[in-house]
């Protein structure tokens, strides 16, 4: 076998060394063929860097290291072009003087490295100087590669003014390829976020974008048939490993698990990050979620909770996809191009695409809501996980008397300013703390009489939930908190009951568990349950019933 190119992202190495390359020339050909500028935003760790070293080969003329991969039969020429590759991920960037001197520092060290000289100016001038000097060398058009543009703007994020000063620094730095027009052969941009390009790059409105083109839509991550192609093997090999034999079918357990990215809603992608590091580890881990998670977007949520109570249900159009700008960041779009959503579906309206967005997989999902669980409660991971231990015991125990102690709990220790009065808070944060335990949980599931709030089917066990929030007074009587409770857990009781939730689950074989969680705010939550067909009522804070 192969091996596993673990953080290389250098073209030639993984090829003259024996690593496995996932071929993706076929699409850039492509881009060698079509248009002459290019704009690419996909999140961080999913191969935009490897992509931008291929073009850097492609356009060193050494076909030979191309052989065996689908372009090296094609018709293209493998001229050599000079190419000027910058990594803006490398630049120290804590403030725009200190931005400004180390692109400078780089430039440099190109204009030296080509025998063209140093200078002591501005970077947008120096930038000017490599592209002519290297024109006025080799006596072709330049190739300009700028990898992670943005990172200098998110790694200051949190501070605008900051942010917007690193902003300008760029802005003036990538706007002199607009007045070098004559002198470049090609053009390639990559980053993960899609700051307004007027606010970017100034001047330069002849950008290709091709993040949402289906053309390129799996111009990085790996598809389904690319990892039966390369990684087959390994599979196989796995499918005997006896840490791994609990999950079942290892294949469909690394779909579940790294799987699901799509920018055109039809064609999945696995991460390619997480899936290398699966195989080398052997074990089924969060890699790329724990590589590096904004505190930016946790920070977002806590300010706003009620947009995570519609995190699997956002539908947005292109334009809206499209729009960043620092200081006026809607969380959406931020997380749709940082990698935590991703399109599930394209829905044409009118003609204009809108696009439906839903967490890609398990690794995603499960580590992203530990996050905002320990972030919404102002508690740490370790307690948060305590809590999804607690629950899923319970749980498994059917012991639901328990999981009403955990929720009360947990909602009291959340501080007042982040609870918001919707019933739609309370549902998405039950759901949030279910996925955390693994199990299948389907909210809103559609029957013949009405849609259930949220389902929950272990093993020998389903549970079927209905959630009731009524409004309530900090400082109401206990009597008029009984009343409250009384009404909701009855109202939702009797729509389980009359609406026949139930019954898709009646020949299962399971113990069936009909519950109703009421909620006034913060821990003021009770619940009443049966099981099978003898009606059980819980105990409640307020004594039994």
């Amino acid at each position: 076998m192969k091996k596993l190119p673990l953080g290389i992202q250098t073209f030639s190495e993984i090829i003259s060394e024996g690593y496995v390359y996932v071929d993706k020339t076929r699409y850039i050909y492509g881009l060698l063929t079509g248009a002459k500028y290019y704009f690419l935003s996909r999140p961080r760790r999913f191969g935009k860097s490897l992509l931008l070293d291929t073009l850097r080969a492609a356009y060193s003329g050494d076909k030979e290291l191309f052989k065996g991969l689908w372009i090296y039969d094609s018709d293209y020429d493998f001229e050599k072009y000079p190419v000027i590759r910058l990594d803006m991920s490398a630049m120290v960037n804590d403030t725009p003087q200190i931005l400004q001197n180390t692109i400078s520092e780089e430039v440099n060290h190109q204009l030296d490295k080509e025998n063209l000289g140093k200078r002591n100016e501005e970077p947008s001038v120096l930038f000017k100087r490599l592209i002519e000097g290297l024109f006025n060398k080799y006596g072709k058009k330049v190739v300009v590669l700028i990898d992670e543009y943005d990172k200098p703007i998110l790694d200051n994020i949190t501070d605008i003014e900051m942010a917007d000063a690193n902003r300008k620094v760029l802005s003036g730095f990538y706007g002199i390829l607009k007045s070098m027009d004559s002198y470049l052969r090609f053009v390639f941009i990559t980053g993960v976020t899609k700051f307004t390009k007027t606010s970017i790059f100034s001047g330069l409105n002849n950008l290709n974008d091709i993040t949402m083109h289906k053309k390129y839509s799996n111009i990085c991550g790996i598809t389904i048939d690319e990892l039966n192609k390369n990684f087959n093997d390994r599979i196989t090999n796995l499918s005997n490993n006896d840490d791994l034999k609990r999950y079942g079918n290892i294949y469909d357990e690394i779909l579940t698990w790294y799987d699901g990215y799509s920018w055109d809603g039809h064609t999945k992608l696995l991460n390619p990050f997480s899936l290398l590091n699966f195989f080398e580890q052997e074990r089924f881990y969060s890699f790329w979620y724990a590589s590096g998670t904004p505190r930016f977007l946790l920070d977002m949520i806590k300010k706003n909770p009620v947009t995570y109570t519609n995190i699997n249900r956002f539908e947005l159009s292109e334009q809206l996809l499209d729009s960043m700008e620092i200081g006026k960041i809607s969380i959406e779009p931020f997380l749709f191009q940082t990698g935590y959503l991703t399109v599930k579906g394209i829905d044409y309206d009118q003609g204009e695409p809108n696009y439906l967005l839903e967490m890609p997989n398990n690794e995603v999902r499960r580590a992203f809501n530990l996050h905002v669980l320990s972030a919404l409660s102002e508690s740490n991971d370790m307690s948060s996980t305590h809590l999804r231990n607690n629950i899923g015991r319970a749980l498994r125990e059917g012991d639901l008397e328990k999981v009403l102690d955990a929720l009360r709990g947990f909602f009291a220790s959340i501080p007042y300013n982040l609870h918001i009065e919707l019933e739609a808070y309370y549902h998405s944060l039950f759901y949030t703390i279910m996925t955390l335990l693994g199990f299948d949980t389907d909210l809103e599931v559609s029957v013949a009489l009405g849609r259930i709030d949220a389902t929950l089917e272990l093993e020998d066990k389903v549970y079927v939930i209905e959630f009731k929030y009524k409004k309530c007074d900090p400082d109401a009587s206990e009597d008029a908190k009984r009343e409250l409770f009384d009404e909701a857990l009855s109202e939702g009781m009797e729509q389980i009951s009359s609406r026949a939730y139930s019954a898709k689950y009646q020949s299962s074989g399971k113990t069936i568990y009909e519950a109703a969680f009421a909620f006034l705010g913060r821990g003021e939550i009770d619940m009443k349950y049966c099981y099978s067909h003898q009606k059980t009522v819980c105990s409640s804070e307020f004594g039994d019933e």
